[in-house]
């Protein structure tokens, strides 16, 4: 049985109660908001494990609700949208969403990703080093905690774990269907677009210069690498 607690944000009320009872049934508690302003209420007052948020609503909208929820939360956004391009997923990945599910979807794809979105980081994340630093760059893997230039930077979960995984392989090139599979889970790997989204992300965060990265490299047509900078001199 599942335990988690799921927010399920859509201003279609049909929408909401087939969520609702599909997910009941398999033992999640559900939680519904018809509006950006009412799921970021219920953010603060019920702390959900998961969010299922509409691109499309009235108010707010999608998108500055997954930003108003990323600046206090780093719950997992699922984002669900009759959308498809990958403009509009980028925009979305790029407001702080983990995952984006194009309408209509079949509901067996949406359990599997809600499932991939709340378990446990897989070991292959977890196990690798316990620290980097090298003067500038300083990553407490233990804590979850990275400093650049002694400030301290604030990294969402998935950020965090596709950092861990590719200094745990250093110099290594990785390819694009190792990195989604291993951080994302085994049922992707051609979402390349999440990593390009990730990565600038991770960029703007930890690199000095993010315009000329010096740890995270793209390795063109094979996916991406973590230097570790050579002795100055």
């Amino acid at each position: 049985m599942n335990n988690a607690t799921i927010l399920v944000v859509d201003d279609e009320p049909q929408l909401r109660r087939a969520m609702k009872a599909t997910l009941a049934d398999l033992g999640y508690s559900v939680i519904e908001a018809k509006s950006g302003e009412e799921a970021l209420q219920s953010i603060r007052q019920e702390a959900p494990d998961l969010v299922l948020l509409d691109l499309n609503m009235p108010g707010i909208g999608g998108l500055e609700t997954c930003r108003a929820i990323r600046e206090t939360s780093d719950v997992p956004i699922i984002i669900l949208s009759v959308r498809n391009a990958e403009r509009e997923k980028v925009q979305a990945l790029d407001a702080g969403a983990d995952d984006y599910v194009t309408k209509p979807f079949g509901i067996q794809e949406l359990l599997a990703r809600i499932r991939a979105a709340i378990r446990r980081v897989p070991a292959s994340v977890e196990s690798g080093p316990q620290r980097f630093a090298d003067g500038e760059l300083e990553i407490d893997f233990d804590a979850r905690r990275v400093t650049l230039n002694g400030r301290s930077v604030r990294l969402t979960p998935k950020e965090f774990d596709l950092l861990r995984f590719l200094v745990s392989h250093p110099d290594k090139p990785i390819p694009h269907r190792k990195l989604l599979q291993t951080v994302w889970g085994p049922d992707y790997g051609d979402e390349v677009e999440y990593l390009r989204v990730f990565i600038n992300q991770l960029r703007k965060k930890i690199e000095p210069v993010p315009s000329k990265p010096k740890y995270l490299l793209t390795e063109p047509w094979v996916g991406y690498r973590f230097a570790v900078p050579g002795p100055a001199g």
